[in-house]
């Protein structure tokens, strides 16, 4: 008790110096939520400073950040008309430039610029319906680029001597592994790094030298050698070997690994105010410590199996935000966790996932795996880890807040009375592409393994994001397929995986399929209050759709509301679901292919076609044979007849209610009428 009490004198006496100290270090919080590596803050103590807003946005310039790496800076820069070609300037400092995996985006062009890395069909794709006030204004967008093999960077001047004086946006581009380009975000610039001055490498990282492009002068970044693992600055995490424990933690930052170095300077402070150190302090102090020890010892713990570190949260700050996990917050339980909404003490909403309690090994692996996964990702639609709490036993993820809750409750009536047929297809297309991004632009891939409508969460604006990542792997690199046992949610697992216990991105494409039967049937995955023959929606929906009887398992909300793009697209989604659904992987498509067909089909709706749509009589009377080659799934739908109509249809905006709890958010669109705005949809578009 002495020695515990000396500790609280010493600790009052040098509060002045610590707070001196702390003054002159880097703030790399913004909110209660969001933190940035190292070398980025916020403060005038950070090597390269952003900024964070009063709504705890981090943006550099005017342009919200989007992710930080260790080597790249993504940062959003929405469709502009008119926007000066010389804004492109801003993001030029002698800390960082747009580097040449972007395609730079240009309008108002005195004449067409060269060739592009980006392909020419994504951009008309994503921008064709953004109106300039120039109605061939597609064909006026000119997209310049660098060859990456020559330059790092973009060269500003190069741009500036195109001719082009507006800059429309911009499309950050990676590479599968195999040396082809692939988009990765639209609407956004990738941004490289560097520090300038004396190298900060600490010993066990070599220095990567960067030259700036507009100064011609050599930077820096830092990179661990093979064998070891860390950030590689000596001012921060430092390197360690991979096999080795985390060294002490660094209190104030929240890292393991690195070195800290604390001066101590006593002296020149009156005995008498050390003295008048009560008792209470002393026990507040000494309980205080004690949290500090649990949760340094679970950040060492994470460090030491995901290599990584996230805010972590106090257990009695869980415990308060959710009512103790009061019943009334709980949004749902899965196999692994029960959800319960929460409010932080800044008043933020959160989703609290709290692990069920089987052995301490499986609940860690869970958390851990699913800590991992999501820090790897950034994605507009998969859902964001804010932060863990590993304490008293419990294992505790934080995650943004879905006020409208599941696409499974939607589609069950659980929620609200059943969402448009628009709606609905939307939710489709940003489930596609975000699966379409785990699969395709990570290196190695990740598989979900458990993609079902009630991972599919919404936002405010009924925007989707994937969650649950709990089993989830990462794919190898030198094989198309993972061996492991069976894991997943009946009615969606992949029936090839089940018997050869050989994962793959195609096993995914099975349960996606399902989901899209579902957006179509609203029925069940697995009800056994169905007949027997009918219990599994797959085998229904295969059935069903190969004899021409779609619109006998249609949902009875969507009938009413057919128009004829209602009933084309309808068919379209169900012809895509019967490929997906494909026994044999191989002949399934590739969630790439059935991203990009599921938003050329939601485009379809703005095109200027028009026409009686006439259903094929294929589609009214079903077959009785099973033989699914008796009817050919193109005959299904018939084209479009042209006549000059348009089809576009204008729909009501509906506001966000962003300001209201959770436990208010139950509104739901009963009609096209009262679908997503005209501008909602479009931002969908060109996002």
């Amino acid at each position: 008790m002495l020695k515990a009490f000396l500790h609280v004198v010493l600790f009052i006496c040098t509060l002045p110096l610590i707070a001196a100290q702390k003054s002159s270090k880097c703030e790399n919080s913004c909110g209660t939520s969001k933190h940035l590596p190292y070398p980025f803050g916020f403060s005038s103590g950070c090597h390269i400073r952003l900024n964070c807003t009063e709504n705890s946005t981090i943006v550099l310039d005017k342009y919200p950040v989007r992710s930080v790496t260790n080597d790249s800076i993504l940062i959003d820069l929405p469709a502009q008309c008119g926007r000066p070609v010389e804004a492109l300037l801003s993001m030029f400092s002698h800390n960082y430039a747009p580097t040449s995996h972007n395609g730079i985006l240009l309008q108002n062009c005195s004449s067409p610029v060269k060739a592009c890395r980006i392909p020419t069909t994504m951009v008309q794709t994503n921008f064709e319906l953004l109106d300039c006030g120039n109605h061939s204004n597609n064909n006026t967008i000119s997209c310049y680029s660098e060859d990456v093999n020559k330059s790092t960077f973009i060269d500003y001047l190069s741009v500036t001597r195109t001719g082009c004086r507006s800059l429309l946006s911009a499309i950050a581009t990676g590479s599968l592994g195999n040396g082809s380009a692939i988009s990765l975000d639209v609407q956004v610039v990738e941004l490289g790094w560097w520090l300038d001055g004396e190298s900060q490498c600490s010993d066990d990282a070599e220095r990567v030298t960067v030259l700036s492009p507009l100064e011609n002068w050599p930077g820096y970044r830092c990179r661990c050698l093979e064998g070891f693992v860390g950030d590689g600055y000596r001012e921060s995490l430092g390197c360690r070997k991979e096999s080795s424990r985390c060294s002490a933690p660094k209190y104030l930052s929240g890292h393991c690994g690195g070195t800290t170095r604390v001066g101590v300077l006593i002296g020149g402070v009156a005995a008498g105010a050390c003295l008048m150190i009560s008792v209470a302090m002393m026990c507040c102090f000494i309980r205080r410590r004690s949290h500090l020890r649990t949760r340094n010892r679970t950040r060492r713990r994470l460090c030491e199996a995901t290599g990584i570190s996230i805010p972590i949260y106090p257990y009695e700050e869980m415990e308060k935000a959710t009512m103790n996990f009061s019943d009334k917050r709980r949004l749902g339980t899965g196999a692994y966790g029960t959800v319960y909404s929460g409010k932080l003490p800044n008043d933020e909403w959160v989703a609290i996932k709290r692990m069920i309690h089987r052995s301490d090994t499986d609940n860690i692996e869970q958390v851990m795996n699913e800590i991992k996964l999501l820090s790897s990702v950034s994605h507009q639609n998969l859902v964001r880890l804010l932060g863990c709490s590993i304490e008293n036993g419990e294992q505790i993820l934080v995650f943004e807040f879905m006020p409208n809750g599941t696409l499974s409750q939607h589609l069950q009536r659980e929620r609200g009375n059943g969402l448009a047929w628009p709606v609905r297809l939307t939710i489709a297309t940003e489930t596609a592409q975000a699966i379409a991004y785990l699969h395709s632009a990570i290196n190695p891939p990740i598989y979900h393994r458990d993609i079902k409508s009630s991972n599919i969460l919404l936002d405010y604006n009924y925007k989707s994001k994937v969650a649950d990542f709990g089993l989830s792997r990462l794919g190898m690199v030198e094989s198309s397929h993972i061996s492991t046992a069976p894991q997943g949610t009946p009615g969606y697992l992949d029936p090839q995986y089940h018997q050869t216990f050989h994962l793959s991105d195609k096993s995914d494409v099975y349960s996606f399929g399902v989901v899209l039967v579902e957006i179509i049937t609203a029925l069940k995955a697995v009800d056994f209050l169905r007949p027997q023959n009918d219990v599994n929606l797959a085998s229904l929906a295969v059935d069903r759709i190969g004899k021409g009887c779609l619109d006998k398992i249609i949902d009875p909300f969507l009938m009413p509301r057919q128009d004829d793009w209602t009933f084309s697209s309808l068919h379209k989604v169900a012809e895509l679901a019967f490929r997906c659904l494909a026994f044999h992987s191989d002949m399934r498509p590739s969630m790439v292919e059935v991203a990009a067909e599921l938003e050329q089909i939601r485009l379809s709706k703005y095109v200027s076609l028009g026409g009686n749509f006439k259903a094929s009589s294929e589609t009214s009377s079903c077959s009785s044979s099973s033989d699914v080659s008796e009817k050919p799934l193109s005959l299904m739908v018939k084209k479009f007849e042209l006549d000059g109509r348009g089809i576009y249809d204008s729909v009501n905006s509906l506001d966000s209610e962003k300001d209201r709890s959770p436990n208010s958010v139950e509104d739901s669109w009963l009609s096209e009428e009262s679908s997503p705005s005209s501008n909602s949809l479009l931002g969908h578009v060109i996002q």
